[in-house]
């Protein structure tokens, strides 16, 4: 059960407790277990999730769940402030705590936020030897500001504790970089390619590094390989993070990687099977990336699955546009968690109401380092 936590007028907005201290001897190597944290995005219930008779994610319920510990009755806390909504949700896993985030010009359809605690990608690689690569978030097309929560406390102008970004638009950026360099094309496909780069990186925060690590070029060179630039051959939506995070596993090795699905938010136009497919796809993605993972040396017997909501969703079927998730209801606010791997109790439903803000402690647990600046402490019963 998660320690209730004390909230003081310290927690407010957009204040830094404290930056990540600089270590001051060699780090040591990483010897923990893989960890694959996926965001069950775009705002979820329980009801078409985890609910028997009713869940459209068959894989999860019935053969995920068995392999670790369901959390059934997580929340995102009831707070002035807090809002139920895909970046908030998101920072509140990666940091541990509400409120970390200050805003860097939101418009009225997107959330630029950006965190002002440490995130476990900076915990991570504080603690050990790694390379950014061995840090990953895998991001959406349709939500780019999300790349840039990977960085809190630490700021974004340096790649020394913070993660690498595997995209759709992190691949635009090195492919119009790379058609820029071969000039090969006409002029006029020269001048589509500079420009489409201009307003790429015109999107990211000032003295964001945009520049991907050797490795990681490398990576896209050959995902260009495969499906070239037309956009018309690679997966999209969430399709397209299985399959970067597949390819990932197998030629980058990350130690932490965050998949950030995504789609089941098209239901805030109305339809409500863009919710339940989604709900399919991502349950889908879920099998194939578990499947890679116990088919990859490496990741075989030695990965923990860490899967959470980033929100609810309104319940009230009354309402003129249903599956709504930004007015604060209390079902907006009701989550669940499931926790699978290695070192992890099997079989067991965690019958305790937990916090949203539980799971960065959870993952430091699991990893071997500290969350220093989360509000909770890491779930207990949930190691073997």
């Amino acid at each position: 059960m998660v320690s209730r936590r004390t909230f003081t007028t310290g927690l407010a907005a957009g204040a830094v407790t404290g930056l990540l201290p600089h270590a001051a001897a060699a780090k040591p190597a990483y010897r923990g277990p893989n960890v694959i944290l996926v965001r069950f995005g775009g705002g979820v219930r329980r009801a078409e999730t985890i609910r028997p008779g009713s869940s459209f994610a068959p894989f999860l319920l019935h053969r995920l769940a068995p392999r670790g510990v369901l959390i059934p009755n997580m929340r995102i806390e009831q707070l002035d402030g807090v809002s139920t909504s895909h970046a908030e949700g998101t920072i509140n896993i990666l940091t541990g705590r509400y409120l970390a985030y200050a805003d860097r010009g939101s418009s009225l359809f997107e959330d630029r936020l950006e965190p002002t605690q440490p995130t476990l990608f900076e915990y991570l690689r504080e603690a050990f030897a790694l390379e950014p690569h061995d840090a990953l978030l895998i991001n959406g097309e349709d939500r780019p500001q999300e790349e840039y929560l990977v960085a809190g406390a630490t700021g974004h102008r340096s790649l020394a504790v913070r993660a690498e970004m595997l995209s759709l638009h992190r691949f635009k950026l090195h492919k119009n970089r790379r058609i820029l360099a071969e000039a090969k094309l006409e002029d006029d496909g020269l001048l589509r390619a500079r420009e489409e780069l201009d307003a790429l990186i015109a999107r990211a925060p000032p003295g964001e590094t945009l520049e991907p690590a050797p490795v990681v070029a490398a990576f896209w060179d050959r995902w260009r390989a495969d499906f070239g630039d037309t956009g018309l051959v690679n997966p999209r939506g969430d399709s397209l993070l299985t399959e970067i995070a597949i390819r990932a596993m197998r030629e980058l090795r990350p130690k932490l990687m965050m998949i950030n699905y995504q789609d089941t938010d098209y239901v805030h136009w109305g339809n409500a099977s863009h919710y339940t497919r989604a709900i399919a796809m991502i349950d889908k993605g879920l099998e194939q990336i578990v499947a890679a993972a116990d088919a990859e040396d490496g990741y075989r017997g030695n990965t923990v699955f860490v899967v959470v909501p980033d929100c609810g969703r309104d319940a009230n079927e009354l309402m003129e546009v249903p599956f709504q998730h930004h007015f604060g209801t209390r079902a907006a606010h009701e989550i669940w968690a499931l926790i699978a791997g290695p070192g992890i109790v099997r079989n067991r439903v965690l019958d305790a109401s937990a916090d949203q803000s539980a799971i960065a402690a959870t993952v430091a647990a699991v990893m071997g380092f500290k969350a220093k600046h989360a509000e909770s402490t890491a779930l207990a019963g949930i190691l073997s």
